[in-house]
């Protein structure tokens, strides 16, 4: 793989070429390829397991795909970009592809659905509406979308099943505030997650009250004991989710994806883990034979290090 292109910053960019199409002859005819590539893979004379997928069989790839175009837009490494946005395109012309030979839709189909919308819903960009703020493009997107959704009996209804909860979190919490259920001041949040806190607490510890034990790495560790009453766990499993709702609710009025922001945190904690495995084993230990104190101490120095590179 060549080495990694960093994007250009935004001083870089010239806004004359903002909105310019590729060159349509090449344009069209790279499209075509690839179509036409598809369409041979699933082809009694293409791959045997190509000709087997469905549109229920490719699910896995389009959403394991999906984030590794995350991941690849996160190391900023514009060939890394550039070919997971390629297999992200690939599952939407295969899945068009399964679609046709299956006789329900094609690629042509799916292209001018898209286009419809995106031209219904910018009626300040293609009609004679007017839109100065981001927040009056989102009221006409919002009186499109309902206006080509009149089916639909809850301001609920058209999310995605499959979402990951602390988006569907967000995603809910944005639509009931878009017909005013909302706290009128964000910080107001604050007081409920403290209250939802309170309520785990109140199932997790004796009278409620948490004991106060400072966060620390060198005190002899307790093993946790896991819940076995039945009635007992399904009422801090909901404590939990209240708060995690909270949580999403908060990261949303801050403008905050709190999925993206979870999965960065993940990404940051195993970063920083592996740091922690390589150190030792480049003095030839194993993580699983070092002491808590030393797995800190060389997380905390990776930490720093990471902190060091960032200003740098």
């Amino acid at each position: 793989m060549s080495e990694p292109q960093p994007a250009p910053s935004l001083a870089s960019h010239d806004p004359s070429t903002f909105g310019k199409l590729p060159d349509r002859e090449v344009l069209a005819a790279a499209f075509v390829r690839l179509c036409e590539t598809i369409a041979t893979l699933r082809s009694p004379k293409g791959c045997p397991w190509d000709r087997e997928q469905t549109l229920a069989t490719i699910k896995p790839y389009t959403l394991e795909e999906t984030y590794e175009l995350l991941e690849a837009i996160d190391s900023n490494d514009n060939a890394a970009i550039a070919e997971e946005l390629g297999d992200v395109l690939l599952q939407v012309v295969l899945d068009s592809q399964i679609a046709k030979d299956e006789r329900r839709f094609d690629i042509v189909q799916v292209i001018e659905g898209i286009t419809h919308k995106m031209v219904s819903r910018h009626p300040h960009v293609f009609g004679d509406v007017s839109a100065s703020s981001v927040e009056e493009v989102s009221q006409h997107w919002d009186k499109a979308k309902r206006q080509e959704k009149q089916d639909r009996q809850s301001v609920l209804d058209g999310m995605p099943v499959d979402l990951p909860g602390l988006a569907r979190a967000a995603r809910i919490q944005k639509k009931a505030a878009r017909v005013g259920y909302d706290f009128p001041h964000r910080a107001m949040l604050f007081d409920k997650l403290n209250e939802e806190v309170g309520e785990l607490a109140a199932e997790l510890f004796p009278n409620g009250e948490v004991p106060h034990m400072p966060a620390s790495v060198d005190l002899p560790h307790t093993p946790d004991e896991h819940i076995t009453d039945p009635e007992l766990l399904g009422r801090v499993e909901g404590e939990i989710g209240d708060v995690l709702f909270v949580i999403a609710n908060i990261a949303r009025r801050w403008g905050v994806n709190p999925e993206e922001a979870l999965r960065r945190s993940n990404a940051k904690f195993e970063r920083r883990f592996r740091y922690i495995e390589d150190r030792l084993r480049e003095q030839g230990r194993d993580i699983r034979h070092a002491t808590l104190l030393e797995m800190e101490d060389l997380y905390q120095e990776g930490k720093r290090r990471e902190r060091s590179q960032s200003t740098s």
